[in-house]
């Protein structure tokens, strides 16, 4: 008979993965089940247009993943990787030809700006990269935690409360202050007229003045490479090509920890848990979904404004107000003749991404939860907009619609691919209203997706809070 193991993990992502790292380096015995091919969730890259064109199927630039204290924690690098930088982590094109840039450097980012939007932005920022690394691990906690810089919390907490929108149009003067601050809070996933869209917004601008946003050498695979290498030398098991629809299929363990969405788990644990905590899971909002189009380039895209190509993320929307009229029209439904967009660049940093001379390219925008328009035509425009001639550049694309992310990943329901909203409703409940928000009415049983706190983004740290979750009751002798 096989001995009892410690924990099962159901989900090879960055947060299951980092889940069974935190729990194996405690010396707990792990097993990881991935019903992938390979482990790695979002963090894939493959050839999706021609050979030797390497593209990340998900997630492309980690701004979170180069901050995130659990990863800064771990000797990835000893495990292949490598993360590389361009000169600017944003660019954000306008019609006038000119794009405001996001720098490292607070002064040179502020400079370009009016010298009244330039003196706000010092204001906001300056006081915050004093401790940024001590903010961003406050902010990446869970709520029941007790903050450690309450005093840089709070100054945080009173800006992050305005809906972006409101913020950006009281704080700036000048459109090109308000367009930067609103491409960043276009992360969030919501309508900016909601409250604490600034959070999003201010969290992502933030982390551009602490460290340039990279790209992992090879692809974004090599993070989940990495993790599960180094999860295998801690004397870990991942099998892969194993698809749990039961709690039966799974070994004999103490603890099992899910990086699942909330229906998913829903599911396969439906009659391991109360009733009224599975409605809870199955009411759980997911918010817009994805579409996006990889690109095999015949060279660099051409910005009017050459400096584009230095950045690794261009926010593509024009104005402040457009930005915010499209992701108010998917959060309600509709589809935006001329979308918010994130485009990213990752053979500018890495050129082993493509051929000499060739270029990789993405860019996706939000759309109406499960949507099967076709927007290829609208976001090629819309790059052709700051881009003139972007298209005769074109070698081969590919399409990925919302249906086509859920068929890759049922985690991603609906084509929404950052573990859910985090609208204000959820933002403090995600999954279901718990003082422990990893765990469940059965005791065995935990979250760790990114439907946990902190929420989306490759940072592991959904994985590492549930794993301390889960030991806090492996030694106590709960479980």
């Amino acid at each position: 008979m096989a001995e009892k193991l410690d924990a099962v993990v159901v989900g090879a992502g960055p947060n299951g993965l980092a889940a069974a790292i935190e729990l194996a380096r405690s010396g707990y015995s792990v097993k990881v089940v991935e019903a992938m091919g390979e482990p790695g969730g979002g963090t894939h890259t493959k050839e999706l247009t021609l050979p030797g064109f390497y593209h990340d199927q998900c997630s492309a630039v980690h701004p979170m993943g180069i901050l995130s204290p659990f990863y800064r924690s771990l000797p990835l690098e000893d495990f292949g990787l490598e993360w590389l930088t361009t000169e600017a982590s944003v660019a954000h094109p306008l019609d006038e030809g000119y794009a405001v840039m996001l720098y490292q450097s607070l002064d040179r980012t502020a400079d370009q700006l009016t010298r009244a939007d330039a003196r706000v932005w010092r204001s906001i920022f300056r006081p915050f990269l004093k401790n940024p690394h001590g903010l961003i691990g406050d902010l990446l906690g869970p709520l029941n935690r007790i903050p450690k810089h309450p005093i840089t919390m709070a100054r945080f907490g009173m800006l992050s409360l305005w809906p972006a929108r409101r913020l950006a149009m009281r704080m700036f003067d000048n459109e090109r202050a308000r367009a930067l601050f609103s491409g960043c809070a276009g992360h969030s996933v919501l309508s900016l007229d909601h409250w604490m869209t600034s959070a999003l917004g201010l969290i992502f601008a933030l982390t551009a003045h602490v460290e340039t946003w990279p790209v992992a050498k090879g692809g974004s695979g090599a993070i989940g490479q990495a993790l599960s290498d180094y999860f295998v030398s801690l004397g870990g098991e991942i099998q892969c090509d194993e698809r749990v629809a039961s709690l039966n299929q799974l070994p004999d363990s103490r603890a099992v920890l899910f990086d699942l969405s909330p229906t998913v788990f829903a599911d396969i644990a439906r009659d391991a848990l109360p009733k009224g905590y599975l409605k809870r899971l199955r009411r759980y909002h997911y918010g817009p979904g994805t579409y996006k189009i990889d690109w095999a380039l015949d060279g660099e895209i051409p910005w009017r404004d050459h400096r584009v190509t230095t950045a690794s993320t261009v926010h593509l929307g024009g104005t402040s107000a457009e930005i915010a009229r499209s992701e108010k029209d998917a959060w309600e439904g509709r589809h935006n003749d001329r979308p918010y967009m994130i485009l990213c660049q990752q053979s500018h940093a890495d050129p082993t991404r493509a051929p000499v001379g060739k270029h990789t390219g993405y860019a996706y925008c939000h759309v109406p939860s499960g949507s099967d328009r076709d927007m290829t035509d609208i976001i090629e425009a819309q790059v052709d907009r700051f881009a003139p001639g972007f298209r005769d550049r074109i070698l081969a694309r590919h399409v990925t619609t919302p249906g086509d992310f859920e068929q890759f990943n049922p985690n991603y329901v609906g084509g929404a691919v950052t573990g859910g909203a985090a609208h204000l409703p959820q933002l403090f409940t995600r999954p279901v209203a718990r003082f422990d928000p990893y765990s469940t009415p059965n005791r065995k049983l935990y979250m760790c997706s990114a439907s946990t706190p902190p929420g989306g983004g490759v940072h592991g740290l959904c994985g590492y809070y549930a794993a301390q979750s889960a030991m806090r009751r492996l030694k106590a002798g709960k479980i």
